[in-house]
């Protein structure tokens, strides 16, 4: 299996902010584009001690940044490179104090930095539909993340976890654990038709009723599998995510937890491909959108 880029490796490719400003031209316009200034298809030239670049033809200018994460930060582009690489090569997460150690930044700029990464990190993922009919079973399962109380106490955020077996995670927080507020979940992201494998608990007991193929193991009679009905993958994914949890993050505010959650369903969902996760989260940003030109524009009168 292919791994993940070194640090050298990364080095290589992105030594300064020229190189990674270069890449971000490169993946947002490409090596030619259509100029929102004059139309045509034109080469954008840097532009000295900017970081913008000016069409060949008129000198329209655009800026790669705009429209990114890095677009109002006055950290430089590098760093949030070398960062978002630390996100990829990190298997049991990466805490603002991490990046402010690395990277060389306040603990401040570095949580921003953290916050911003992770919410990229789940946009660029996105919770595609998992399951249905000729398609792997989906394990789902609730986790009960943070608090101080036993399992299930008022002070701890509900998660739902699913996963389509071999294949990817989705996690949702839900205000509470009735079956009404979980299934209204599920059918979000679970196809109708899907086999689904949970484990005993109250919400999931009438999800053949909602037109799914259902099969349950009881954990409190110590059944953990039967035939191929059983929770271990989405299991696995909560001992990974809990364990960065308590040993990397130490706290997460709920308002924010759903970040954390995409950090790692990101990194869960290219565990096959880990050489892929650094690339995909460099060449995800949204492509432009050229405006309409004005009717003035055109020569035209403004009704």
């Amino acid at each position: 299996m292919a791994k993940i880029p070194t640090y050298k490796q990364f080095l290589a490719e992105f030594p300064d902010d020229d190189a990674c400003l270069d890449h971000l031209m490169r993946t947002r316009f490409g090596e030619r584009h259509e100029c929102q200034g004059c139309g045509k298809s034109a080469h954008y030239y840097r532009i000295k001690k900017r970081c913008q670049y000016a069409c060949e033809y008129c000198g329209y200018q655009v800026a790669p940044k705009a429209g990114t994460p890095f677009e109002k930060s006055r950290t430089s582009l590098h760093s949030w490179f070398f960062a978002m690489y630390l996100f990829c090569a990190s298997r049991n997460g990466v805490s603002a104090k991490e990046i402010e150690r690395q990277v060389g930044v306040t603990y401040k700029t570095a949580w921003r930095m953290a916050r911003l990464i992770r919410e990229y990190m789940g946009q660029v993922d996105g919770d595609g539909p998992l399951g249905g009919p000729g398609r792997k079973i989906v394990e789902a399962d609730k986790a009960f993340i943070g608090g101080v109380d036993k399992r299930g106490a008022e002070d701890k955020t509900v998660v739902l976890g699913m996963v389509e077996r071999g294949g990817e995670v989705v996690t949702r927080i839900v205000k509470d654990r009735r079956e009404i507020t979980v299934v209204d979940e599920m059918i979000t992201v679970i196809q109708p038709g899907a086999k689904v494998a949970t484990d005993e608990a109250g919400a999931f007991r009438n999800l053949s009723e909602y037109g799914y193929n259902h099969g349950v193991v009881n954990h409190a009679r110590k059944e953990y599998v039967r035939g191929d009905i059983h929770t271990n993958s989405i299991e696995g994914f909560w001992n990974l995510f809990k364990g960065a949890y308590r040993g990397t993050y130490v706290h997460v505010s709920p308002k924010y937890l759903q970040t954390y959650l995409h950090e790692f369903e990101y990194r869960w969902n290219l565990r096959k491909s880990p050489e892929l996760m650094m690339p995909i989260l460099l060449q995800a940003f949204a492509k432009p959108v050229r405006r309409a030109p004005s009717l003035s524009k055109a020569g035209q009168s403004v009704a």
